[in-house]
C-alpha cells in the first residue's frame, strides 16, 4: 500500500533489542561470583577446569557446525554457556580430561544431534553431568574440602570426601548454615556458596532474563516436603545444587515451559523429584536427576497450561 504508510511483513510483529548473545553473555556475567568463590575455595584446579570445559565446548560446536556446512555461531556464547555451567556441576578434584569429555558430550549428543541451539530438549550441561557420572562414578563422587576450620565434623579426616548431603544423610551431621551460605563446604565448584549463587540471580533477575515463578516453587516445594518429613528445610535449599540448578538450570527458555502456570507446575515438579531422591534415593542429591526428568515433560506440561484464548469459549456438548 504505497503511501499509506502501512507495512505488510509476517509475524512476529514484536521485536526486541534483546539477543542471545546479550543473554547468554548476562549468563556468564550472573555466574562470575558463583566462578570466583569455586576459585576461592579450591584455587586453580577450579580455574583451570572452567578454562578447559568451556573451551571444550566452543570449539566442539565450531567443529560441528565447520562439519556440516553451517555458519560459526560460536560468538552468541552459547557453548561458552554450556560450558560454564558444566564446569560448575563438577567436583573440583576430577580430572581435565574427563571435564573436556563431558563438555564434548554437552554439545554434541545434548545439543546437536537434536538440531542446535532452541532445538535441545534436554539441558546440555546437566546431560554433560549425568554421563560423566554414569562413566565414571567414582572419580564424580569424589570430593575436596576447602582449607577450612572443620572442628564441626568429629573424625574430620575420615570423612574429607562427604559432602554435606552425604554427611546428613549417612552420618546425621548437619553443617552450621554460616559455612553453607559462604561456602565453607565440600562439593561442585560453583554449588557451595549460596551467597554468590544469589548475587548472580539477582542479576539475571533484574535484568529481566529470568522471573521467580520456577526457582520460588522449586524452592518452596523442597523446603515444605523436606519439613513435612522432619528434615531441616534451610539446610536442603542451602546444601548441594538447589540454588544453582534453581535460577541457572530449570529457567533455561529452550528446556522449559513458556506458560506462566506451565513455569509453576514445572518447578513444582523438580521440587518433589529432588525431595524423594534426596529422602527415599541410594544417591544423596537429586537436583540434576530431577531437571531431567521434568525437562522431558515439558512438552505435555505447555500443551495442558496454554492460557486460554481472548474470547475463547468452552464448546458445549
Amino acid at each position: 500500500m504505497e503511501g499509506s504508510g502501512l507495512i505488510v511483513s509476517s509475524s512476529p510483529h514484536q521485536h526486541t533489542t534483546v539477543s542471545t548473545p546479550i543473554i547468554m553473555s548476562d549468563v556468564i556475567l550472573a555466574l562470575m561470583p558463583a566462578c570466583f568463590a569455586g576459585v576461592w575455595f579450591f584455587r586453580l584446579r577450579a580455574l583451570a577446569m572452567m578454562a578447559v570445559c568451556v573451551g571444550s565446548a566452543v570449539i566442539t560446536e565450531a567443529a560441528l557446525q565447520r562439519l556440516g556446512g553451517k555458519p560459526i555461531t560460536v560468538r552468541d556464547y552459547s557453548a561458552a554457556v554450556t560450558g560454564l555451567l558444566l564446569a560448575l556441576v563438577l567436583p573440583p578434584d576430577l580430572p581435565l580430561w574427563t571435564g573436556a569429555i563431558g563438555a564434548i558430550f554437552s554439545v554434541a549428543i545434548a545439543k546437536f544431534v537434536f538440531g542446535g541451539l532452541g532445538r535441545n530438549i534436554f539441558n546440555p550441561a546437566l546431560i554433560g553431568r549425568a554421563f560423566l557420572l554414569a562413566s565414571w562414578p567414582v572419580f564424580m563422587t569424589k570430593w575436596s574440602w576447602p582449607i577450612i576450620q572443620a572442628s564441626w565434623i568429629p573424625e574430620f579426616d575420615a570423612v574429607t570426601t562427604a559432602t554435606p548431603l552425604v554427611l546428613m544423610k549417612d552420618m546425621g551431621i548437619k553443617a552450621p548454615y554460616a559455612n553453607l551460605f559462604f561456602g565453607q563446604v565440600a562439593g561442585c565448584i560453583g554449588e557451595t556458596s549460596a551467597l554468590a549463587i544469589l548475587i548472580g540471580a539477582a542479576y539475571l533477575i533484574y535484568r529481566g532474563h529470568i522471573n521467580l515463578r520456577i526457582p520460588l516453587s522449586f524452592i518452596g516445594t523442597v523446603a515444605v516436603l523436606t519439613a513435612l518429613f522432619g528434615q531441616d528445610p534451610l539446610f536442603h535449599i542451602l546444601a548441594g545444587g538447589l540454588l544453582l540448578g534453581a535460577f541457572f538450570m530449570a529457567t533455561d527458555y529452550v528446556t522449559s515451559p513458556v506458560t506462566p502456570k506451565g513455569q509453576i507446575i514445572y518447578g513444582v515438579g523438580c521440587g518433589i523429584l529432588v525431595a524423594l531422591i534426596r529422602l527415599y534415593g541410594g544417591y544423596p542429591e537429586g537436583t540434576c536427576y530431577a531437571i531431567l526428568i521434568m525437562n522431558a515433560a515439558t512438552a505435555l506440561i505447555e500443551r495442558y497450561s496454554i492460557p486460554r484464548k481472548f474470547g475463547e469459549v468452552k464448546r458445549v456438548a
